[in-house]
């Protein structure tokens, strides 16, 4: 009993941190734009973001590693062999060496190529486009190299550490945007370079913090050929994971651009804004929790690993619910009020990439728990293949004569057709019960969701002079309650309520 409070203690902590650290960012990377593009001026912010992203198409290879590099040091953390977790360490090292290697070799022959014949730079700013080119492969092989030692910070569960190092690698980057403001210099290539610099300085951060407190984190000879090849494996079917997505994403936007031209993909590029910051709120909570998920994998303690699944689960798409649904019922008011201007389909598009975002929020935690045992080959290529599904059905659907909604209608329906499949799926893997998952999971979420709507439409029907922003919180406020009396069993109520009186208690003290 005392393993599960402490345990529920330390993803409590650990989530305000990231909230913190989720807060804290937004606001300084959304004030670090606006002057980073008054300092280089439209043509140049233009240069720097298209030449970056040149480097960032190989972002899913490293973020594949990083899940795989997270998941064998946590699970190495949960079975307490210290030799075997110095082993994962180092083989991550050698992995991420390697990656490294092959983003160099890449991108210097595919992105030269491409900057050289296929974009459209002025000739006078092409020599400090190439400069921030090769500032940007710098940058991002420093990133991939820090990667074993983010991996390490999250599985050690420190994400004050996390938080605080994220927040200064923040005021770096705003400190930079200012720096450019003074002197007479191109100030294209000196921005570059200094956020060079300053990858190079939390590079330098992060290895510092993980030699001094963690002990497999000090550079050995180690190497194992065995587990170089089963976190590779790993990491393959990961990658093809990601690619699906990817594939998914970028396929519906050229679907919707060749059957409806460039306004539908400019509603759906402010759509995607909201589903990402709505996301973020759910990542945060889930990151907390999954080192947890692993460990108790690890130890095999599957009880308490399912306890921990249901929970992430049932909390994060409450956690949406509350935020999303307010949204869902005010989003052509927060629309006009953000945009002036909204393109057409717009609100659509919103509802419904936020339900699809509400959906992954039961499905991220049996992703992670299928990532926990380290058997994802018959996983990622079920999920996959049904999320890839999207494309030929949204083809035939636009086909059709379809509106750019039914595209949308279409990945929502596929999603919770794979959301199935990976219950099916993972149920033998970590001995899983699918009723009991229903039981204390779908069902309570359904009812939630549905109590919810009906009065939260009868309130904005009711009332219909109510101010916008006041809705919103009502509508918050309602979804809370509701959640809480109608989703929580009585555990859960007495965990909800420890931790506010905590708090509570905690900001008296303060004042005092």
């Amino acid at each position: 009993m005392g393993s599960i409070v402490s345990n529920n203690s330390r993803i409590a902590r650990n989530t305000l941190m990231l909230y913190f650290r989720m807060f804290l960012m937004m606001g300084i990377t959304f004030y670090t734009s606006r002057v980073v593009l008054q300092q280089l001026g439209v043509e140049d912010f233009g240069i720097y973001n298209v030449v970056g992203g040149v480097v960032a198409m190989l972002a899913f290879l490293n973020s594949a590693m990083t899940v795989s590099t997270q998941r064998y040091l946590t699970f190495e953390l949960g079975t307490g062999n210290a030799e075997k977790l110095k082993l994962v360490f180092m083989t991550s090292i050698y992995c991420h060496a390697l990656i490294s290697l092959i983003v160099i070799v890449t991108i210097e022959i595919a992105g030269l190529w491409f900057i050289y014949n296929k974009m459209v730079i002025p000739d006078n700013r092409l020599d400090a486009a190439l400069w921030t080119f090769q500032m940007s492969v710098a940058s991002t092989v420093v990133v991939i190299t820090s990667t074993p030692y983010n991996a390490a910070i999250i599985a050690h569960e420190k994400m004050s550490a996390f938080a605080y190092i994220s927040v200064l690698e923040a005021a770096l980057k705003l400190a930079i945007a200012f720096a450019i403001s003074f002197g007479n210099f191109d100030k294209l290539i000196v921005y570059a370079t200094l956020l060079f610099v300053a990858q190079l300085i939390i590079r330098f951060i992060y290895s510092a913090y993980c030699t001094r407190r963690f002990e497999e984190t000090r550079l050995r000879r180690l190497f194992s050929k065995r587990l170089f090849r089963e976190m590779s494996v790993f990491a393959g079917w990961n990658i093809w994971g990601t690619l699906a997505i990817v594939f998914k994403t970028q396929g519906l936007n050229l679907l919707l651009n060749l059957f409806f031209g460039p306004a539908v993909n400019a509603a759906r590029g402010i759509a995607v804004q909201v589903q990402s910051a709505m996301a973020l709120f759910a990542g945060n909570l889930q990151t907390a929790m999954n080192p947890q998920i692993t460990k108790t994998y690890a130890q095999g303690a599957l009880q308490e690993m399912h306890r921990l699944v249901f929970r992430s689960a049932k909390f994060t798409f409450f956690l949406l619910l509350i935020l999303c649904l307010p949204v869902m019922f005010e989003i052509d008011w927060i629309l006009e009020f953000w945009l002036g201007e909204v393109p057409a389909h717009t609100s659509n598009f919103v509802i419904l990439m936020l339900c699809v975002t509400i959906l992954n929020a039961i499905a991220t935690p049996l992703r992670d728990s299928a990532a926990a045992t380290g058997k994802v080959k018959v996983y990622q290529s079920v999920v996959s293949g049904l999320l890839l599904l999207t494309l030929p059905a949204a083809y035939l659907a636009l086909k059709m004569g379809g509106s750019p909604e039914s595209a949308f209608v279409t990945e929502l329906v596929l999603f919770a057709m794979a959301l199935l499949a990976q219950l099916v799926i993972i149920r033998p893997m970590i001995h899983i019960s699918l009723r009991q998952f229903l039981l204390q999971v779908m069902l309570p979420c359904a009812a939630v969701s549905a109590t919810s709507t009906i009065i939260v439409a009868t309130m904005k029907y009711i009332m219909p002079g109510i101010p916008p922003v006041v809705n919103c919180l009502a509508f918050a406020l309602v979804v809370a309650i509701i959640a809480y009396c109608m989703g929580l069993t009585h555990v859960e109520r007495c965990f909800v309520n420890a931790k506010i009186k905590s708090l509570i208690l905690k900001l008296k003290l303060r004042q005092e």
